[in-house]
């Protein structure tokens, strides 16, 4: 029987994947407007207190800030009603902008929007504000989860919301520009226990180097790359989109693995290890684990990318 995407995917089956976080997301989704903003508020002063949120780069802010400027200008009341707007996924202009955009654009137009409601520039959460009992009880369930999962469960509440991409037809994809991969000086090279795979461990290089060229010419051009409590990604030219507009300044730290035959010639390989952000630095690492299925000539068939239960699932390379 031939291997698919969809039997890649089964491959090392007993990894746990921090569920509580697609569990809390949708949760989130459920609250009304008005209780979504306040949960990133609070959560946003919260998470503050623990984990400090990197200032956004000007290459990412400069694609926001004809917007933000433009709500910046607005009433309270009006400012109040651009946030609702991009909560319920409305039908508006401004919805409708930051749906092209980047998950990091999008990330530091909230970063700045926060900053300004620390200040009093935009409207601000009234003082006294309660949140709802189903808005804490989300919040509560945030608290409860490592640090790496938090920023998961922030990040995706600001990325789903505005209007939906799906619904705008033709329109052009907003992300900041690719960087430069490192000069080779500067580059330094991974070791993974247990683990001497070229192939998986020029992934993991090119990507710390930023050399997404280099990185896409190790999967095959039927490839698929499966992201975080995502579907899989289908194909060189999505892939590398994925890797320009999601990976860039990534830092990865893989730690040991296992590699064992497969059928038809394949390998299969899984590495543990962290990863940091250019977000949350070095202060954060998420516990991730990397699932690939190498074929015959060496190339990447399929690689899941697993955000892990709990650090103990780093150690979980026993089959």
């Amino acid at each position: 029987m031939p291997i698919t995407i969809d039997s890649a995917r089964g491959i090392f089956p007993e990894t746990l994947s921090a569920d509580a976080v697609p569990a809390t997301i949708a949760r989130f989704k459920q609250l009304s407007a008005e209780d979504q903003l306040a949960w990133t508020w609070f959560a946003y002063l919260e998470m503050g207190k623990t984990i400090t949120i990197a200032a956004p780069g000007a290459a990412s802010m400069q694609f926001a800030e004809g917007t933000l400027n433009q709500i910046k200008k607005m009433s309270f009341p009006e400012q109040s009603q651009v946030m609702c707007d991009l909560a319920n996924n409305a039908d508006t202009p401004i919805c409708r902008t930051y749906a092209t955009w980047s998950a990091n654009i999008k990330l530091g137009f909230w970063y700045q929007l926060g900053q300004w409601m620390d200040e009093g520039i935009v409207a601000p959460i009234p003082s006294g504000y309660q949140l709802s009992a189903n808005a804490s009880a989300v919040l509560q369930a945030v608290r409860e989860l490592d640090q790496g999962q938090q920023i998961t469960v922030l990040r995706n509440a600001v990325v789903d919301m505005g209007f939906d991409p799906n619904k705008l037809g033709d329109y052009t994809r907003v992300a900041e520009p690719v960087v430069a991969p490192k000069d080779v000086s500067q580059r330094t090279q991974v070791t993974i226990e247990g683990i001497n795979n070229e192939t998986v461990l020029s992934y993991m290089n090119n990507l710390n180097a930023n050399d997404f060229g280099a990185l896409i010419e190790l999967f095959a051009p039927d490839a698929a790359l499966q992201p975080p409590f995502q579907r899989p990604i289908v194909g060189r030219d999505a892939i590398l989109r994925f890797f320009n507009e999601e990976c860039q300044n990534l830092q990865l730290l893989p730690e040991r693995g296992i590699s064992e035959p497969a059928e038809d010639g394949y390998t299969q390989i899984k590495v543990t290890g962290k990863v940091q952000t250019p977000w949350f630095g070095a202060a954060v690492g998420m516990n991730m684990a990397w699932r690939f299925l190498i074929n015959p000539k060496g190339k990447i068939f399929f690689v899941a990318i697993d955000l892990l239960a709990s650090p103990k699932e780093l150690l979980n390379l026993v089959r």
